[in-house]
């Protein structure tokens, strides 16, 4: 199979459905004139004119406020935000409008819009650009949370996010972008709200998304020079969460690691851990253990950025914790 950079998976993926699609469009900073910020809209101005690939001024309350305005009348706008740090100007229309309208309307407006761009830290940016913001959205009912860590997996849920009928917030990482990964030239659609398990194993479940499954996966090689065999799952999809996936590898396991990007107050893993003991409680042989970002903002020193995020040699010694090796 070939290999393309995630990048490209995801420019497939938008090119594809509006070529399928004339309601369809992408809106933001930077995506035409310049072919995009991190290239992935690189080409299409010229394929798809100036009314279907739309430059943007710096402002993201206004040009969100467009693209759900025209959601709402039969339009399917992607909007890109160069990164998600920036996107918390356009939370009053994220929050108040696209993911209410429906149920405020009895049914009657929906909102079918693709929110998406580059989430979490991407190396030395500083506190205001490396939040992390799947819990946040995830906590919003109306929004289906979307957050990759492949460009097979970018491909075919960007595909079904522009497709839904529900606002889709969909998370990549910049430090993803020049990936390289297997993705078939024949068209396909990965369902939203199914988990996938990156690497089968016995001994311990460990579950991540977005680019901290590469400490997961990391992880899991270490541990299996020990002769530790960790299955490894990627949520890939927040909210709906599929839990029950997780609780079917727990049940095998019976422990269960959670690595993740997020602050620990509130988090993705928080809402796991809830679920699995409330479900899996009599299949655990050992606490539910997690490893997230430090509970501060993140700094920009090369030690502080070290220290701030989880890593493989602190996700083998959450492991051994759990299954009760010396530490």
């Amino acid at each position: 199979m070939r290999q393309i950079a995630f990048r490209q998976a995801l420019r497939e993926a938008l090119q594809e459905e509006m070529r399928r699609d004339e309601s369809v469009f992408l809106m933001g900073e930077e995506v035409a004139e310049y072919n995009g910020a991190y290239k992935v809209s690189q080409g299409m101005l010229d394929e798809f004119g100036p009314k279907r690939v739309i430059d943007t001024p710096i402002a993201e309350l206004g040009f969100t406020a467009i693209g759900v305005g025209a959601a709402q009348n039969g339009l399917r706008p992607v909007l890109e935000f160069m990164t998600w740090n920036f996107a918390v100007l356009a939370l009053d229309q994220i929050l108040n409008t696209a993911s209410k309208m429906l149920a405020m309307s009895g049914g009657q407006v929906g909102c079918p819009i693709v929110f998406r761009g580059p989430n979490g830290s991407a190396g030395q940016l500083g506190a205001q650009h490396s939040t992390a913001f799947e819990s946040y959205y995830a906590n919003i009912p109306g929004l289906k949370v979307i957050s990759v860590s492949n460009p097979y997996d970018a491909k075919g849920l960007l595909k079904a996010a522009i497709r839904d009928n529900d606002p889709v917030v969909f998370m990549e990482s910049e430090q993803m972008y020049g990936d390289m990964g297997e993705v078939p030239e024949e068209e396909y659609i990965i369902p939203i709200g199914k988990a996938d398990i990156k690497r089968a194993g016995k001994d311990v479940t460990i579950v991540s998304f977005n680019k901290m499954m590469k400490v997961a996966l990391g992880a899991a090689e270490e541990l299996a020079k020990e002769g530790i065999e960790a299955e490894v799952i990627d949520l890939r999809t927040i909210r709906p969460l599929d839990w029950f996936t997780i609780l079917e590898s727990v049940k095998k396991t019976n422990r269960l690691v959670i690595v993740e990007e997020q602050w620990p107050f509130s988090s993705v893993s928080s809402e796991i851990s809830y679920r699995i003991q409330k479900e899996g409680f009599d299949y655990l042989d050992a606490p539910i253990r997690r490893i997230t970002a430090a509970d501060a903002p993140m700094h920009y020193a090369p030690n502080l950025v070290k220290l701030y995020l989880p890593d493989v040699e602190r996700t083998v010694k959450l492991v051994k914790e759990v299954m009760y090796m010396k530490k």
